[in-house]
């Protein structure tokens, strides 16, 4: 046989030798394999992960290209018991020159976790205004974005510091008074009634648990193995503690309607982008933000459930930057006729 044909074999059971690999390391362990596979994904977007200070406190983020002169820079605040991640798929679908920043939130991902910390929506919103003030963020208006938790904390953060902010886009926000009971409000009204506090549906402890709570999650069901489901809760299920002292700081009367309480003092263009078929939070909150603030713009999207940044990334990210466009020509008008 030749030696090039010999070398061909080699080069091509080495690769089949790999592919076995991956395939077995992402079963086996799949946590591991997500966590090297964001690694490149940041990596390849060009996103650096950095940590910052405010006193004692430590904050986690990833950051992008240096911010260009006369653009928004994006702060992304992601959901509960996410990491910033989550943003990584939208991210991708940016202009390769956007400035962005996707913090963890307190007390996820590496973001320090604090015994006395409070992670009320106010709480949580002075934490995002010092990290902001930590990286320097507050030199020039920023457009802010959050989804779920993080829309809530975003929409209350707009109320208490509109100065900061040149846009905000709430993506199915958490904190209102909704019209109609999404699947999980009314899982949560059943477990409130029963006064059974050690089934949430958002914190799993079994495989069967965490696929209700990811069906809750996204319109269409992801089918993932039950090994790499098995991994990826076992990723969790030391965190629960704090995921449940998280929840029942945001169900507590302080926190619940923190961003209905507020939308009255929101003075900064509002986007709000929700998926139609999301279980989590009814669609029907777009009637109540637009009931107070009937000049902000909302966008309805087909096919999509809660997760808009992970079902409909392309989509949404167009739709932010559209967004971030009609503001800056606004500006541009202001200016010239000031």
């Amino acid at each position: 046989m030749e030696p090039s044909v010999i070398a061909l074999l080699v080069s091509a059971g080495g690769i089949v030798v790999l592919l076995i690999f991956v395939y077995v390391t992402f079963l086996l362990c799949p946590a591991a394999y997500l966590r090297a596979y964001n690694w490149y994904q940041r990596r390849k977007l060009g996103l650096v992960t950095r940590f910052s200070h405010s006193g004692s406190y430590r904050f986690c983020y990833f950051t992008s290209v240096t911010p260009a002169v006369n653009t928004p820079s994006l702060l992304l605040l992601h959901g509960f018991s996410a990491t910033k991640d989550m943003w990584l798929p939208l991210i991708k679908y940016l202009p390769k020159n956007q400035h962005v920043v996707a913090m963890d939130m307190p007390g996820h991902g590496g973001t320090a976790r604090t015994v006395d910390d409070n992670y009320s929506i106010e709480c949580q919103v002075t934490r995002v205004h010092q990290f902001v003030q930590s990286i320097g963020l507050d030199k020039s208006p920023f457009h802010l974005v959050g989804t779920s938790m993080g829309g809530n904390v975003a929409g209350v953060y707009a109320a208490r510091y509109p100065t900061y902010l040149s846009n905000v886009t709430l993506i199915c926000p958490a904190g209102l008074v909704y019209p109609k009971d999404s699947e999980f409000v009314t899982l949560l009204k059943e477990l409130e009634g029963s006064q059974n506090t050690d089934s949430i549906p958002l914190i799993p402890t079994t495989v069967q648990e965490y696929e209700n709570m990811m069906r809750l999650c996204f319109h269409k069901s992801l089918n993932l193995p039950r090994p790499v489901l098995r991994g990826l809760l076992s990723e969790r299920i030391p965190n629960n503690g704090f995921y449940k002292e998280v929840f029942m700081e945001l169900i507590h009367e302080e926190s619940r309607h923190s961003l209905q309480e507020n939308l009255n003092l929101i003075t900064t263009p509002l986007q709000v982008i929700w998926g139609k078929e999301d279980k989590l939070l009814d669609v029907s909150g777009t009637t109540v933000v637009q009931a107070v603030l009937p000049n902000c713009r909302v966008e309805l999207l087909d096919n999509c459930g809660h997760s808009v940044s992970m079902e409909r990334p392309r989509k949404a990210a167009k739709l932010i930057m559209d967004f971030m466009s009609v503001g800056e020509v606004n500006n541009l008008d202001v200016k010239k006729h000031s």
